[in-house]
């Protein structure tokens, strides 16, 4: 098997036996928790990765978007939740699409306006959706508030005969603006308290919660063990990157997956690789913090820190000296795991550098 150096730049780089004990980390997790595991797949993007997930485990997948929901019902994997809101008539009438295809979807609610459109448009079919109601549990995004609003929010679902409600749950995003491991331990707490919170208040009014589901990497081993949670949805946990080593998540040692970049240029004072703004993306942190120095991280490298970035080149500076020279190839950890995959079509899997395969990136670029 040939060697990854010997492949042009910048290439998409995923370690393989890294990837596996990833994925076996959360399963392994859930399996002690008694929780399920429903892994968010705007990460990867792939099948063959939501296809290694669900064979250690997971019993469905999380999408962030319809189209990612299509292509993963295309590949055969039929318990999908969309974690997002969807309202317009055109993307519920491919929603209808998918229940026609026998796929077990899910999505997302936090308004009674919403739930009035999804009616309306499933009146006309034989379909009843199954609808998990967004609760905001700090990050304030979407989502109804814990509680009393939850409780609101559920009553009405139960008013509407082609809705039935099977869950509460929400994301933490705000772990990743946390400055320490003991802020992202408040932050998990509170997210399982917010769920577990308004599924017993719906549960006091008569109304039943079968899900209560928690998701972020950061918090995922925190909120997971509360009881009450039934489910976890990490995504970035299958690769880690930059900026989970940043908050002190995982060690860089765990981080799955790297960009190979060519060294185009050396000088006195800076080094440029051929890796700029649309290979490593301009992520040095989410929600406000930057955990991260520079953009990127260099394997075996750490004299040189990516300063800056254009749209194809990154530059390098470094203090002192280098052994770098023109035409040298090195691995760059990214910053975002996520944004840097839908840069590319493919991953090169590889094992001790060796390359193994070659695995599509089928999600790149769904937007709807």
């Amino acid at each position: 098997m040939l060697h990854f150096t010997t492949l042009d730049t910048p290439t998409l780089l995923l370690d393989y036996q890294k990837l596996i004990k990833n994925i076996n980390e959360m399963a392994v997790f859930a399996k002690k928790q008694g929780v399920s595991y429903r892994p968010h797949i705007k990460t990867h993007k792939s099948l063959k990765i939501a296809q290694l997930q669900i064979e250690a485990g997971a019993g469905g997948v999380t999408t962030a978007k319809l189209s990612e929901a299509e292509l993963m019902a295309a590949g055969g994997i039929k318990d999908i939740l969309v974690a997002y809101p969807i309202s317009s008539p055109s993307k519920i009438q491919r929603i209808v699409k998918l229940l026609q295809q026998g796929i077990d979807l899910k999505v997302s609610v936090d308004n009674t306006l919403s739930l009035a459109y999804l009616q309306e448009e499933l009146e006309q079919t034989p379909f009843t959706l199954e609808v998990w109601i967004k609760v905001n549990s700090g990050l304030n995004r979407c989502g109804v508030e814990p509680g009393r609003e939850a409780v609101q929010l559920a009553k009405e679902i139960m008013t509407h005969s082609r809705l039935k409600l099977g869950g509460i749950f929400t994301h933490a995003g705000q772990s990743y603006a946390a400055s320490s491991r003991a802020e992202i331990e408040k932050i998990g707490l509170h997210e399982a308290q917010a769920i577990v919170e308004s599924a017993n208040a719906c549960e006091q009014e008569g109304v039943p919660i079968a899900v209560r589901s928690v998701g972020s990497t950061p918090t995922y081993q925190i909120s997971g063990k509360i009881p009450g949670i039934t489910e976890i949805r990490p995504g970035n946990a299958v690769f880690f990157d930059g900026i989970q080593v940043g908050l002190g998540v995982t060690k860089i040692e765990r981080c799955a997956l790297t960009l190979l970049a060519s060294v185009v240029g050396v000088y006195k004072d800076r080094i440029i690789f051929d890796t700029g703004s649309k290979s490593l993306c301009l992520d040095r942190g989410a929600h406000g913090n930057q955990t991260v120095s520079g953009f990127g991280q260099i394997i075996d490298h750490p004299e040189i820190i990516i300063e800056r970035v254009s749209e194809e080149h990154g530059v390098g500076v470094f203090s002192g000296k280098t052994d770098l020279k023109l035409n040298d190839k090195v691995q760059i950890i990214p910053n975002h795991a996520c944004t840097v995959v839908n840069q590319f079509e493919e991953y090169v899997i590889h094992e001790n550098g060796k390359m193994m395969d070659v695995w599509k990136v089928d999600a790149r670029g769904m937007v709807t």
